[in-house]
């Protein structure tokens, strides 16, 4: 009897214990009734031509996806190219009740038409103000009042940890709702400097973008942008806007048309563990610079190649991204203040900064030059392991450098992103830079270098000016 009583309670606890854990789960439901009506789904169009045109149907006929896909797309028939319309889902919010709506510039990037459905089935066609593709922020409108907005919200105060919801148009699914957790705040993206990304493993999915990211107050604390997929599907790795970044975005668009980012002219590399020790920094931190561009804010502010910049406007510089969008954020024409470590100290430098083109993408590292000749194969490696060969005057004249050495080859497996065709500009150890003028002058150089010790080379690379730092082999 005692053995049967003794069951029973440990059943009554642990059924207590789940409705216990049961209710501790956050509840969506009064969020999404609130905030769900300001949530739009948005359509584009737009007509590709047949000279143009690309196939916009990703399926086989035989896919058992296809049947779904053609619901949401148009494909080009077999036979003659001929122009057609290439149609496309996303999500925004109303932030004004006189139709102001936020989304992603990729939503409506190229559209020929807007539209933009409420909850209430209403249908409108929108204009698009203004839209800027560094941050994927657009803002539209549509001619209505009285409309239901979202309630913004401080990212600041934005917790890794918490529950957040995101509401959208997945595949076209009006209105859906799904829940997770922030995953990372200041998330940097490669190729996305200007946007320190909320990330979360909400599930997002082709038409949530541009939608709004909830916090359990119902704020919006993000917009919801990309997704990183091996599959073009969700695998757990969502990103947002954060809110904070997008007004201001949308602030400039509404006011100017555009957005005025802030520039220095400079070419930057993130700082490596070995790249510090080369350098004398105590951690890798800052944002190394690889090239100043000629008459730049920062070549008239005393910038130089090998300086590592630590601070910017008291802002500190943790990593190169950072820096990108700090100077970003800042408004052209600000005098701002730098401390750059130079030569084993820090050094306070001011410059005015610039305002970037619209049009501007610079793309470090590209143009890679290969070069490997019978000659250089039979040629003896210097301490590092690198067969070097003297520039001509018709070579430094063709590659705009006033010194260097060419390498030809790579051998002993040197530890190190060194490539044929680099040419080597400058030599880097223990903060002091010291300027390649040859072959005889550079192994000089390499004979006073410590065993195993890091050091740090700065190469021109087809357009680009790139440090690369290696080991020095254990013998002399």
């Amino acid at each position: 009897m005692i053995k049967k009583i003794l069951i029973a309670v440990f059943f009554f606890l642990a059924a207590s214990l789940s409705l216990a854990q049961v209710h501790d789960l956050p509840d969506f439901t009064e969020l999404v009734e609130k905030q769900g009506p300001a949530v739009v789904n948005i359509s584009t169009t737009q007509m590709i031509h047949a000279a143009r045109a690309t196939p916009q149907f990703p399926f086989d006929e035989n896919d058992p996806m296809a049947e779904f896909f053609r619901h949401f797309g148009q494909r080009q028939s077999p036979g003659t190219p001929r122009d057609y319309e290439s149609k496309s889902l996303g999500s925004g919010f109303i932030i004004g009740a006189d139709g102001m709506i936020l989304t992603n510039a990729h939503v409506v990037a190229d559209a020929d038409e807007v539209m933009v459905k409420l909850t209430d089935k209403r249908e409108f066609k929108a204009k698009v103000l203004g839209a800027d593709k560094r941050s994927d922020v657009a803002l539209i409108k549509i001619n209505a009042t009285g409309l239901p907005v979202v309630k913004l919200g401080d990212v600041a105060k934005l917790r890794v940890g918490e529950w957040v919801v995101a509401i959208g148009a997945p595949f076209g699914f009006d209105n859906s709702v799904t829940a997770g957790i922030v995953s990372a705040k200041g998330r940097l993206l490669p190729q996305e400097n200007y946007v320190p990304f909320i990330q979360t493993d909400v599930a997002i999915n082709p038409g949530n973008s541009g939608g709004p990211l909830f916090n359990m107050k119902g704020e919006v604390v993000g917009i919801n942008s990309q997704i990183f997929s091996r599959s073009g599907g969700y695998m757990g790795l969502s990103f947002a806007i954060p809110i904070d970044v997008a007004i201001d975005v949308k602030n400039q668009l509404q006011s100017g048309g555009h957005v005025s980012r802030g520039r220095i002219g400079v070419a930057i590399q993130e700082m490596t563990r070995d790249m510090a020790e080369s350098f004398g920094l105590a951690k890798p931190e800052g944002a190394l610079v690889a090239k100043v561009e000629k008459d730049s804010p920062a070549d008239k502010g005393g910038l130089q190649e090998g300086d590592i910049i630590l601070k910017f406007d008291s802002k500190s510089v943790a990593q190169s991204a950072d820096l990108s969008r700090i100077v970003g954020g800042t408004k052209p024409g600000t005098m701002s203040m730098l401390e750059v470590w130079r030569h084993g100290k820090i050094t306070p430098l001011k410059l005015t900064v610039g305002e970037m083109p619209d049009e501007e993408n610079a793309k470090l590292l590209a143009n890679r030059s290969k070069r490997r000749g019978k000659q250089a194969e039979a040629a003896p490696a210097n301490r590092l392991g690198l067969v070097v060969s003297d520039l001509t005057a018709e070579q430094k004249r063709q590659v705009e450098v006033d010194n260097g050495v060419l390498v030809e080859d790579v051998r002993n497996g040197l530890r190190g992103d060194v490539q044929p065709g680099d040419i080597i500009i400058a030599l880097n150890h223990k903060g002091v830079q010291s300027e390649v003028k040859s072959v005889d002058q550079f192994g000089d150089l390499l004979v006073k270098i410590d065993k195993n010790a890091s050091l740090t080379l700065l190469i021109k690379r087809g357009d680009a000016q790139v440090f690369v730092t290696i080991k020095a082999p254990g013998g002399k």
